[in-house]
């Protein structure tokens, strides 16, 4: 069976690029827009994986995360955060809050996400 990743992020063009990748890659998808979306889904459907950036409409990465991490349901999916927010005190609010990861779009390719999805779901 294959594992199931929720990718939640904004913009369409990164999301449909990421999302045929991971199809590719043999993940089953699932894809949200905005915070509450992705949310919703993630409780619904209770993902191996979420990959979650942080700048969202409706309800912001931080408050995704926040609220995943408090339902017992969803508490223990890997999230991993995939922003363009570079700063210090993202870094380490994303961290504290329960991210499993951090990474910076502009800083990976898209096979090289792929590849990070694969080493957290082997943890």
């Amino acid at each position: 069976m294959a594992h199931k990743i929720l990718f939640i992020e904004d913009d369409p063009g990164l999301q449909k690029a990421l999302c045929e990748s991971l199809k590719d890659a043999g993940y089953e998808v699932l894809c949200a827009l905005d915070g509450e979306e992705g949310l919703r889904l993630a409780q619904r459907d209770i993902p191996d994986v979420v990959l979650l950036d942080l700048i969202l409409p409706k309800k912001d990465g931080f408050e995704v995360l926040k609220e995943i991490r408090g339902d017992s349901r969803t508490a223990s999916i890997p999230v991993i955060v995939l922003t363009n927010l570079e700063g210090s005190s993202e870094v380490q609010k994303a961290l504290e809050r329960g991210a499993t990861a951090y990474l910076v779009k502009t800083n990976y390719e898209l096979s090289e996400v792929i590849e990070k999805i694969g080493e957290v779901l082997k943890k």
